[in-house]
Formats: structure tokens, C-alpha cells, sequence
């Protein structure tokens, strides 16, 4: 396997020059600004005109991941030449939230395959349901398949995210991608960092994603009473204080969920993710040092790379919120553990895709570092 990281920013444009490119990559995926992935953007053109046999995709970010660096309005490209694994890739659109499990499980009923070995999705991050995008996945495909991947992003404004495979680029569009043959290894792991605080909640209504009361209460009106000041800068400001969904009332910890838009006039909340009625919930915060350690927990659940390869990395928008200045010290934090045989690019998102606990299958998971890396063995003489 062979990597090349390529970037773009309108300052020097492209870091490498054109006649240095990779000649054959099988795999180009690239993650960069709204702006930049828009019909007429030059650098995007370029890229997907330079590899016409590749399947060459990607999303709009909240941020891009070069290598160890974290950029705003650019463009991070990864090529890869597979020794012998085959990629094959499927897009399909989708109109409303409701129609993401049934999306997904078409998507991979026509990825799956005897050789199949991985699945990484790359998907809208408004128009989606990610609860039911992981669900569809998993029926969909063999329980050997795993499957990774992440939401697009739009910075911190939640108006429009972007999914392109080949000339196909727009919004309410996922793209799978297959890694096929025996060769390849993936390994992968996610982890947050953020820390439960105040009582617990019940979730009194709830419709899917979209949730009315907690404990009887209208759920955006207590939720204002928790960010005090903050409620102002609503939606955004809520990527600082993200909810725990709780297993049972008494956990500690669960799948942490993110807002995405607020609704004034049914004081309710959308999330990224399904919010059941029933269940319990609680808040969260998280300081910079925390959002690092949970990083280095990812990583090291991925484990050391059998061989040198490359790793996609996703990591949400509301961890380069809190962290600031310091947002590429979890990267940097990720890439150490991998080592220098790793090529690393990836983005900013509005949810995270990766198994929990010992499933093959996925979770959407909010506000963690997740990351999959692809090594392949050689083949037996």
C-alpha cells in the first residue's frame, strides 16, 4: 500500500505539485470547506480530473485534519494504491431523516459481497437520522463487516453539508464505500472524554431525533436554563454541552448526543441521533486535557498498525469548539500512538460512525475522536 496526503488552501494552493501526484490510486478521499466543494471549485475539479479511473469522494467538514495540522477553508486529499484490495463505491440520496435506514440498507445491499471486509460512509449531516443510518447498516450487511465512517459538517453554522462521489457533489447524499479481498486488516476506535454533571432526566417526549420534554418539562426551555448566557448562540453554542444517553437510570456513562437545530415554537430539540422516550439522559462538559485523553483512548483501541497504511480520522465539531488553539493537540496526541508508517487526514464532523464494544456492526456516536485505520498484509507467495 502506498499513501500521498495532498492539500490545498487559497494561500499557496496546491502543496505538491500536479506532476507529482500518485499515478494509479485506487482510493482518493478529500475533505475540505462548503466553498471549496461546490460546482465551479476549481481544486476539486483539478483532483477529480487527475484521477478519472479512481473512485474519488468526500464531504463538506467543520474543519480539515492535514497530517498532524487542523485547517478552516482548505482542502485535504488522500490518495492510496492498494497492493491488492479492490474499493467499489455507492451514492444514494435522500429527501427527508426518515429515509435513512431504508437508504442504508439498499447501500449495502449493493456493497455486500463474499470479499467484503469494511464499509466507511461518508453522509449529509442534516438531512440524516444517524441512529437509523448505523441500524439499516447493520441489517443490511454480514456480521463480519464492519463499518465506520462519519456527517458531514458546515463549520458551526448547520445550514448545509455536502457529499460528492465522482462528479456527483451536493447536499442529502451518502456515499459507502467497500474495501474488498483478504489482504486488508481495519482496525479502529472511538472515545470522548466528556464528563456527566447534574441529574439525571427522564425523556417524557420524544419523536426520533427530535426531542419535546424531559421529566415533563419543555425540553428547550431547560435546556436554556443549564447554558444560562450561552442560549444565545444556540444551536452552536450546544455543541458545548452535549446529552448522555443512559442504558439504564442508574449508568454512568452512554452514547453522547449532539444538537443540531432547536425548534422556538415546539421548544424542542433535534439531535443527531435518536432520542427514545423513556430513556434517561444527562449533560456534559469537557475541558482540554480531557478531549486529549479521550483521543489517546481511541487510539489505543485501535491498536499499533500490524504494517504502514493510512487512517481516516473524524472527530466532532464540538471538541474543536472547546479546545480552540489546542484542537490539534488530540491529533497530534492520535497520530503518536499510530507512528510514522500511518498517513492521516480526516475531518471535523457532526457525528462519528464506529462499532461499540465487541460488534462488528456501527454506532453513531457524537463529540468523540474516532478513528479506522487500513493496513494490508502481504499476499502469500
Amino acid at each position: 500500500m502506498k499513501t500521498t496526503l495532498l492539500g490545498w488552501t487559497a494561500a499557496s494552493g496546491w502543496q505538491l505539485p500536479p506532476s507529482q501526484w500518485p499515478d494509479r490510486p485506487g482510493l482518493v478521499l478529500y475533505f475540505g470547506a462548503n466553498a471549496l466543494l461546490e460546482p465551479g471549485s476549481a481544486p476539486l475539479a483539478e483532483l477529480r480530473q487527475h484521477f478519472p479511473d479512481a473512485v474519488v469522494a468526500g464531504c463538506s467538514t467543520a474543519g480539515e485534519i492535514f497530517g498532524g495540522t487542523v485547517r478552516d477553508d482548505s482542502l485535504a486529499a488522500l490518495c492510496i494504491e492498494f497492493a491488492t484490495t479492490r474499493v467499489r463505491a455507492e451514492a444514494i440520496v435522500v429527501t427527508a431523516a426518515a429515509e435513512s435506514s431504508a437508504a442504508a440498507t439498499e447501500l449495502g445491499r449493493r456493497l455486500t459481497a463474499p470479499d467484503l471486509r469494511h464499509v466507511l460512509v461518508l453522509s449529509d449531516g442534516l438531512s440524516v437520522n444517524g441512529t437509523t443510518l448505523t441500524s439499516g447498516f447493520r441489517t443490511a450487511l454480514p456480521a463480519h463487516v464492519s463499518v465506520t465512517g462519519g456527517l458531514a459538517g458546515d463549520g458551526a453554522a448547520f445550514k448545509r453539508t455536502l457529499v460528492g462521489l465522482g462528479a456527483d457533489i451536493g447536499p442529502q447524499r451518502i456515499v459507502a464505500i467497500g474495501f474488498y479481498g483478504p489482504h486488508l486488516t481495519v482496525s479502529y476506535g472511538s472515545a470522548g472524554g466528556w464528563e456527566p454533571f447534574g441529574p439525571r432526566r427522564l425523556v417524557t417526549q420524544s419523536t426520533g431525533n427530535v426531542l419535546y420534554q424531559l421529566d415533563g418539562q419543555p425540553a428547550l426551555a431547560l435546556y436554556k436554563r443549564y447554558l444560562g448566557e450561552r442560549a444565545a448562540g444556540l444551536p452552536a453554542t450546544g455543541l458545548l454541552f452535549p446529552l448522555s444517553l443512559l442504558p439504564s437510570r442508574e449508568s454512568e456513562c452512554g452514547l453522547v448526543r449532539t444538537i443540531l437545530a432547536i425548534d422556538e415554537t415546539q421548544q424542542s430539540l433535534t439531535f443527531a441521533g435518536d432520542i427514545p422516550v423513556g430513556a434517561y439522559v444527562r449533560l456534559m462538559k469537557a475541558g482540554c486535557d480531557a478531549l486529549v485523553g479521550g483521543a489517546q483512548t481511541a487510539a489505543t483501541e485501535a491498536g499499533q498498525p500490524p504494517a504502514p497504511g493510512f487512517a481516516v480520522l473524524v472527530s466532532c465539531v464540538g471538541r474543536k469548539l472547546v479546545m480552540g488553539q489546542r484542537v490539534e493537540e488530540e491529533v497530534e496526541t492520535v497520530l503518536a500512538q499510530l507512528g510514522p508508517q500511518i498517513t492521516a487526514a480526516g475531518f471535523y464532523s457532526y457525528g462519528e460512525i464506529c462499532p461499540s464494544g465487541v460488534q462488528h456492526s456501527c454506532d453513531l456516536h457524537n463529540q468523540t475522536m474516532t478513528l479506522t485505520v487500513f493496513t494490508e498484509s502481504a499476499p502469500s507467495p
